[in-house]
């Protein structure tokens, strides 16, 4: 299996609901260093998993969508805890729906899974993975 890893950044606002999250119920900020990776069994015919320009472009367009945005105030959020786990696999999810879309070129369609992993701090992080 090959695959390449691309990443980005990401700034938001938002509090939990649930004991649980204990302080983190009030409204607070979190900065996320997000990496995708793109997999596929076979190297495309220019011996690459995926362009990875496009792969960063793509990156930083769903990130864009979310970057310095209060998640409370959102709208596809409404009543979902974003979690860093949730926003690993809206993330996923959201570069999935530009793969299939084209955005990474015909090359891409060949990927077979694609994981976004969210990193909260140098000691804790989630991923998300899935198949394309």
């Amino acid at each position: 299996m090959f695959s390449i890893t691309v990443r980005d950044h990401l700034m938001v606002a938002h509090s939990f609901r649930g004991a649980v999250f204990g302080p983190a119920q009030r409204l607070h900020g979190a900065t996320f260093i997000v990496d995708a990776t793109f997999r596929r069994a076979e190297l495309d015919a220019d011996n690459i998993v995926v362009d990875i320009g496009l792969a960063t472009q793509e990156l930083g367009g769903v990130v864009g969508e979310l970057n310095y945005r209060n998640l409370d105030d959102e709208p596809a959020f409404a009543g979902i805890n974003t979690s860093t786990e949730a926003l690993a696999k809206v993330i996923a999810d959201r570069l999935a729906d530009r793969i299939h879309a084209g955005n990474l070129g015909e090359g891409a369609r060949e990927l077979t899974g694609i994981s976004v992993t969210l990193h909260e701090s140098h000691i804790a992080w989630a991923t998300y993975e899935r198949a394309l």
